[in-house]
């Protein structure tokens, strides 16, 4: 089964340490872009944003760094290569199977490109003039292929699956190394899920969680989304996954990625 590791437990522990501090070293080769969102848009939008899009697309990346640090949320429909559930209404809807995919029923806008769209969230939501930089282009565009060669083939191509009744809820952020494993498995199994950015909204909130918890214990957690999950689960770590259809919710990817193969995974 693709993502999963045979052999002893201790061939497992090394995979698993392999694949955090592979990932770790691909939000830095994005010198963690997708991590703070200490400038949110101005407003939210009324109903959610929707993009198409895969874990393992370059441009698809740029798109949802923006959105974690304009502190949006969006519903995502994994359209992972091979994927039939939702990457043949792309082209049906846009006329070109082409990602990141944006729909705003807010607005009736739809639109591909990631430069594009990332302009239209800045300029719809936070009320800010398009970014033409091209030389800044370039380089997000080449880190950002970097990443994509450094955890391939993960979130890449579809593995078989089955489909929940209702999608699934994820609060994350871009960067967060344990965050993308978890993404990448939601696309590769084609999981629609609600996704919550949970950006750093203060300074004193970069860094693992336990140094700001050694450092700042007394500063109020901020960020609309982190005082959300702490209010529900009683502390702010990520991801943390909520799943309606089973009521399950639960923090820990190791324990997450365990429980979307048993839950609809198909061997």
């Amino acid at each position: 089964m693709a993502g999963s590791h045979s052999g002893t437990p201790g061939m497992a522990s090394l995979a698993r340490i392999y694949d955090v501090n592979l990932s770790t070293l691909a939000s830095t080769a994005r010198a963690w872009r997708g991590t703070a969102a200490f400038r949110p848009a101005r407003k939210q939008p009324e109903q959610v944003l929707e993009l198409y899009e895969y874990e393992g697309c370059p441009y698809c990346r740029l798109v949802r760094e923006a959105l974690t640090e304009l502190d949006l949320d969006a519903k995502i429909y994994p359209c992972p290569k091979g994927g039939q559930r939702f990457r043949p209404g792309v082209k049906e809807r846009g006329g070109k199977l082409q990602f990141p995919f944006l729909v705003d029923p807010n607005t009736g806008s739809q639109m591909y490109e990631s430069a594009a769209i990332i302009n239209y969230l800045r300029e719809t939501y936070a009320g800010r003039r398009p970014r033409s930089n091209p030389l800044a282009r370039s380089w997000a565009v080449g880190s950002s292929s970097l990443t994509t060669v450094m955890r391939a083939p993960r979130g890449y191509r579809v593995v078989a699956s089955r489909s929940p009744a209702q999608p699934l809820e994820l609060y994350s952020f871009e960067s967060s190394p344990f965050s993308r494993l978890v993404r990448e498995r939601l696309s590769e199994m084609e999981i629609p899920y609600l996704l919550r950015n949970t950006g750093k909204a203060l300074w004193q909130d970069m860094g693992p969680s336990e140094l700001r918890a050694r450092l700042f214990p007394d500063e109020p957690v901020q960020g609309r989304n982190r005082q959300a999950l702490l209010n529900r689960a009683g502390k702010v770590q990520v991801p943390y996954l909520i799943d309606p259809n089973t009521g399950t919710e639960m923090f820990e990817s190791a324990k997450i990625l365990r429980y979307l193969e048993q839950e609809y995974g198909r061997s």
